[in-house]
């Protein structure tokens, strides 16, 4: 039996054409947990591919890729948690300016890329339709798939470009995702901190933070 290569998957969408690749971070009500993940992802992207004119603003990109949130019950033009604040802090990433969404039909027609928090938000995401289940996953489903794929077998982001490799490594991800299956149910998931004392959402933190890793190095080779 052989692995599939990441060009035997065809016709994966892409929400937006051109040279922007729009990463969409869900949750329930994108208080806590997207916003968390929305706001470390541009942090780390900041880091490698340096900061935007206009800093933490959700729509201005960083090397091409623009990264927002929302949530399936979301507290439209909500404050992100207190907690979920200081988490950022802890991590150095900028909290200020932001607003909750409740997910809407545009926003997954749109990304090229979602992450979830829990299988419950991927099976919702995709049941929106827009052909979103090639390029929906939960946060640690695509690191666990990311982790499996060869760096080699991405474009180059210097000659190709940050928002090329970015698609190519979501095509060799959803390629891989009927062979690299989950331990668990349970290992899919970030648990919602909504609620919870402080040393709860810092715990919800790290391991955003842990999953990120992985797929920041693999989407900008850095």
């Amino acid at each position: 039996m052989t692995t599939p290569r990441p060009d035997d998957v065809r016709g994966i969408g892409t929400g937006d054409s051109g040279d922007t690749f729009r990463i969409l971070h869900v949750s329930t009500g994108n208080v806590c947990r997207s916003p968390i993940t929305e706001r470390l992802t541009r942090h780390a992207l900041a880091g490698r591919l340096g900061a935007p004119p206009a800093g933490y603003a959700a729509d201005v990109p960083i090397g091409g890729l623009l990264v927002e949130s929302a949530g399936t019950w979301g507290h439209e033009g909500a404050p992100m948690e207190a907690h979920a604040e200081t988490v950022l802090a802890d991590f150095g990433a900028d909290p200020g300016g932001f607003v909750g969404r409740e997910l809407l039909d545009d926003h997954v027609i749109r990304a090229d890329l979602v992450l979830t928090a829990t299988r419950d938000h991927r099976a919702q995401v995709i049941s929106m339709g827009h052909s979103a289940g090639l390029r929906t996953f939960t946060l640690k489903e695509f690191t666990r798939l990311v982790r499996a794929i060869d760096p080699a077998t991405l474009p180059d982001p210097v000659d190709e470009g940050v928002v090329e490799r970015a698609r190519a490594l979501v095509r060799a991800a959803a390629a891989l995702r009927g062979w690299l299956l989950a331990p668990s149910p349970e290992a899919d998931e970030v648990y919602d901190p909504y609620g919870a004392p402080l040393p709860f959402f810092r715990s919800v933190g790290e391991e955003i933070q842990e999953a990120l890793g992985p797929v920041m190095v693999a989407l900008t080779g850095k």
